[in-house]
């Protein structure tokens, strides 16, 4: 069952350690006076002692280099099963549109009249966006999710200025992202936490309580970081909006019902969609990314700028709007993840994003088909396009997540988010996304029920895990508490 053995590559400076000469270059003679680094640096800047770089040849240093990249575990090589992080196979194609020297060759500062093609692209993309959505207005600026959050909590607060009122308080579920009270807190207002009830969705009981005239809005996301679908969402919108307050809505999960479902008809009024995630841009490794944001027809006005619109003559960027609320970003966004992105979504049609959506759902169900109960569900309610497990039943033998996620490094794959959401303690996060095949799926899932029967049978092998891995278990307390980011050989070295 196991997929593959990764061999152990030494450090750089643990190569030809008995200090054989070996020349990986020849240089030519010497043609000037020769000079020591005394001579010409400050003392401060003469490195003390001698760094003991390894004599090796390029060939090594070729196979050295190489072998450290295949440690590395990516999208191209299997599943990445991250819950709520959407790690799907990037098409080709995307990144040969991306290539193209009309795109890639552009410059921001070029004359609109050269730019017309991207501009057209850019408006392209927000009329897809909107289509998906089913919302009048959108901006394509925020580098990611929680740019893409600060942009509609931003249009909110002007929407409420513009009425008059200065509210405080923003409501955030128990099950929020973490950007989530982040985002709030920056924007200048208070983050409330709203219970989750028995279900996993937001408790409508506690809304009705804690809504009133200070609440600007309810970030809420749907479905929500349990997989679940919001399903008293028109409730719960119409009982916000009734009290002067705004909807946001997280679309961090937005690839669970495209096609499906519009979030403008469930009464969002701002929408925060991840690119990078849903429409298969890069992801990880700190971007870029991409969060456009949808919004309603209450906060079309506050639209940041530019805005690109259309007229007889061709397309053009409009930079000054009273009401906008400014500018998020240098120019308009990361480009080419849009180029990517719409890419993505012409490519595979109305149909095709349909699809998506359903592998999506359905692979999720399979896990959780699958594993239930050799893993304990905490909320039965529907999965969606994630699915939420918990060590409870491991930790009668004392083999918790972490020691889950270690173990199946030596089954070769990628563990799930752990930890997360806050409300399942011991959380196993699981999304296989749409893009890999069912063999691996069900691979997955073998690993993960083998790795269950071990915890019974002989729970000191998981606990004691990963074995197979050029690196085994590592103190990451007393990693993050002693943070060493270099490596000095020793004298002998």
């Amino acid at each position: 069952m196991k997929r593959r053995a990764i061999r152990s590559e030494p450090l750089f400076f643990e190569r030809n350690s008995r200090r054989v000469r070996r020349q990986g270059y020849l240089l030519p003679v010497l043609d000037v006076p020769e000079v020591t680094p005394s001579e010409v640096l400050p003392p401060e800047l003469i490195r003390k002692p001698d760094p003991h770089f390894p004599d090796i040849s390029e060939m090594e240093v070729v196979q050295h280099f190489h072998r450290l990249s295949q440690l590395n575990y990516a999208v191209d090589e299997g599943l990445y099963p991250l819950g709520s992080c959407t790690m799907k196979y990037n098409p080709r194609i995307n990144e040969e549109i991306a290539r193209l020297p009309g795109f890639a060759s552009l410059h921001p500062l070029q004359p609109q009249s050269q730019i017309q093609g991207a501009l057209r692209l850019i408006w392209e993309l927000e009329e897809s966006l909107k289509a998906i959505t089913g919302m009048p207005g959108a901006t394509l600026q925020p580098a990611a999710g929680a740019h893409g959050e600060l942009t509609g909590i931003l249009m909110i607060r002007k929407a409420l200025e513009a009425r008059g009122e200065k509210r405080e308080i923003v409501l955030v579920p128990d099950s929020a992202h973490g950007t989530n009270p982040a985002t709030a807190t920056f924007a200048g207002y208070r983050a409330q936490e709203i219970p989750s009830a028995d279900d996993g969705t937001v408790d409508l009981g506690a809304l009705d309580r804690m809504m009133d005239d200070t609440v600007a809005a309810l970030m809420l996301t749907v479905p929500n970081t349990l997989g679940i679908f919001e399903h008293q969402i028109l409730e719960i919108a119409d009982l916000v909006h009734s009290r002067g307050g705004f909807i946001y809505m997280d679309g961090a999960n937005l690839n669970s019902f495209v096609g499906r479902a519009l979030p403008g008809l469930m009464g969002a009024d701002a929408m925060h969609i991840n690119l990078h995630k849903t429409f298969s841009t890069p992801h990880g490794g700190g971007g870029p990314g991409a969060g456009p944001v949808t919004v309603s027809e209450a906060l079309l006005p506050h639209l940041p700028v530019p805005k690109v619109q259309r007229d007889d003559n061709g397309f053009e960027l409009l930079w000054k709007d009273p009401a906008s609320i400014g500018q998020m970003r240098g120019f308009y966004g990361n480009f080419l993840i849009l180029v990517r992105a719409l890419t993505y979504i012409w490519s595979l049609g109305a149909e095709g994003l349909r699809s998506m959506s359903d592998v999506a759902v359905l692979y999720a169900n399979l896990v959780r088909h699958r594993l239930n109960g050799a893993y304990h569900l905490k909320f039965d309610a529907p999965s969606l396009h994630e699915v939420v497990f918990d060590d409870s039943i491991q930790t009668r033998h004392e083999v918790h997540n972490v020691d889950i996620a270690k173990r199946l490094l030596d089954y070769g794959f990628h563990p799930p988010t752990m930890s997360f959401p806050l409300i399942v303690h011991g959380a196993l996060m699981i999304e296989p996304a749409e893009s890999v095949a069912p063999d691996e799926i069900e691979a997955f899932c073998d690993a993960m029920l083998a790795i269950a029967e071990e915890a019974e049978s002989d729970p000191g092998l998981v606990r004691s895990a990963p074995h197979d891995t050029p690196v085994g278990r590592v103190d990451e307390v007393r990693a993050a508490r002693n943070l060493k980011v270099t490596w000095t050989p020793d004298d002998e070295g």
